[in-house]
């Protein structure tokens, strides 16, 4: 899948994305340690994220996992992510995961990545529903959910530990497929 707009794309991560993966991680680590510790670990040098880069690609090639760079128009770098993941072929499900640089938040450039991403989920993978399991204090991304069309459907009690911390809460956006 790929998809552009003027200022932004969104498409499969490539090997000469690994520096600018490594340098996003490295600079927004701080927010991204608090929900998405385990790719920050896994990119915490450019190595590492050739590697993490050859090992999504490989998930996008047996379709267990989707891991998308959303990359600016105008250096070509890496501002983002987009992750399908937990893909449930029995029940035609999986769950979403983003991060965006602090440099590009607010642009809508996660709102538009999801709709182009949700359309590719249930048009060409075929999946009924999806997921994006937010933590409450998480506004910017409960915005991009709801502008998205996902409804809260429940808490999820204990469902994350983040690094060093007790479990907490998450709270569950769902969408289903309507045609």
């Amino acid at each position: 899948m790929t998809f552009s707009t003027e200022t932004f794309k969104l498409e499969a991560l490539k090997q000469d994305d690994a520096s600018s993966l490594n340098a996003l991680m490295i600079t927004n680590g701080k927010s991204f340690q608090k929900y998405l510790p385990k790719t920050l670990a896994q990119n915490l040098s450019e190595s590492d994220s050739k590697e993490y880069i050859l090992k999504k690609n490989k998930a996008i090639q047996t379709q267990s996992e989707f891991t998308f760079a959303l990359k600016d128009m105008d250096t070509n770098k890496v501002a983002g992510l987009v992750i399908l993941k937990n893909i449930d072929e029995t029940s035609k499900q999986g769950e979403f995961a983003y991060c965006i640089g602090n440099k590009f938040s607010g642009k809508g450039w996660i709102t538009q990545s999801i709709k182009a991403a949700t359309k590719f989920a249930f048009e060409e993978l075929g999946l009924q529903s999806l997921q994006i399991i937010i933590h409450k204090t998480n506004l910017s991304s409960i915005n991009v959910a709801k502008r998205c069309g996902f409804q809260w459907t429940k808490t999820l009690e204990n469902a994350f530990t983040p690094t060093g911390k007790n479990a907490i809460n998450m709270e569950l956006y769902e969408l289903q497929y309507e045609r």
